[in-house]
C-alpha cells in the first residue's frame, strides 16, 4: 500500500466515520503512529524479547516479513579488534571475519559467536576463540562488536548481516499545508511509502490501530488486540 492508502486503511478501522466517536487524528499524528507500529513490528519478527514462535528466520513468513530491510553480507571496518556497526545498523543477525595465523589467512570466513558479556566464556578453553576449532567470540559495546582472540591470530575482512534503519514514513502532502515539521527539526514535504513488503501494511495499520485505541481506551480495544494476537503479532 502506499503510505496514503495506509492512512485511508487507519481512518477506516479505527471508525472514524463517526466524528462523535473517535478522536480525529492529524496527518502527523498518524504518521507517527504508523512508524511506531512499523517499529514494533520490526523488533517483534527480529529478535523477540519473549521467546515464541516468531522471530527472523524461524519460517519463510518471518525471512519474507523484513527481508526488504535486510542488509547481508556487508564489509565493515575493524580497529583495535572491534568491528565497526554501520550508521544505518539496528539489529544484528550475523558477522563473518577471515582468520590469519602468521602468513597463513583462512579461505573461508568464519562466524562470530555472540556472547553476553557477563558470560565467563574467556576463561574456558571450550568457549574462548580458536583458530585450530575455526570458532571466534565476540561482545557488543559502545563502538561496535569486540572481537575476543587469543593471541596466536589476527582477524580480518569483517562482514556483517543486519536489519537496517527505515526512512520515515510519511504523508506530508496531505497535511493542510503540504508540509510538516518532525520533531526532530527536520522539514516533511511529499510522501515517504512503508519499505517493508506490502503484504505487512495492513498488520501495520493494525498494530498502529491498537495503540491509537490505548491511548483514548475505545471500547473496541480489546477487539483490536484479539486480532493481533490472531495473526500472531502480539
Amino acid at each position: 500500500m502506499l503510505i496514503r492508502e495506509m492512512h485511508y486503511d487507519f481512518k477506516l478501522k479505527y471508525n472514524k466515520t463517526d466524528s462523535q466517536v473517535n478522536r480525529n487524528y492529524l496527518v502527523p499524528e498518524i504518521d507517527w503512529l504508523l512508524n511506531e507500529a512499523e517499529g514494533i513490528f520490526v523488533k517483534v519478527i527480529a529478535e523477540p524479547r519473549v521467546k515464541n514462535n516468531l522471530g527472523f528466520e524461524t519460517s519463510q513468513r518471518t525471512i519474507d516479513d523484513i527481508r526488504s530491510v535486510v542488509v547481508s553480507d556487508i564489509s565493515t571496518p575493524i580497529v583495535n579488534n572491534t568491528i565497526a556497526l554501520p550508521s544505518n545498523y539496528q539489529h544484528f543477525v550475523k558477522g563473518t571475519v577471515v582468520l590469519r595465523k602468521g602468513d597463513c589467512p583462512l579461505s573461508k570466513p568464519v562466524r562470530v559467536l555472540i556472547k553476553q558479556s557477563d558470560d565467563e566464556f574467556e576463561k574456558s578453553p571450550f568457549d574462548n576463540s580458536n583458530y585450530n576449532w575455526r570458532e571466534v567470540v565476540g561482545t557488543f559495546n559502545q563502538n561496535g562488536i569486540q572481537v575476543q582472540l587469543d593471541g596466536t591470530f589476527t582477524i580480518e575482512d569483517a562482514k556483517l548481516t543486519y536489519i537496517r534503519k527505515r526512512a520515515y514514513m510519511h504523508n506530508a502532502q496531505d497535511f493542510s499545508s503540504g508540509t510538516y515539521l518532525h520533531p526532530s527539526g527536520a522539514t516533511l514535504n511529499g510522501s515517504v511509502n512503508c519499505e517493508l513488503p506490502e503484504h505487512t501494511h495492513r498488520e501495520i495499520v493494525d498494530i498502529a490501530v491498537m495503540l491509537a485505541s490505548g491511548q483514548v481506551q475505545t471500547s473496541d480495544y480489546q477487539i483490536k488486540m484479539n486480532k493481533l494476537n490472531f495473526n500472531q503479532l502480539i
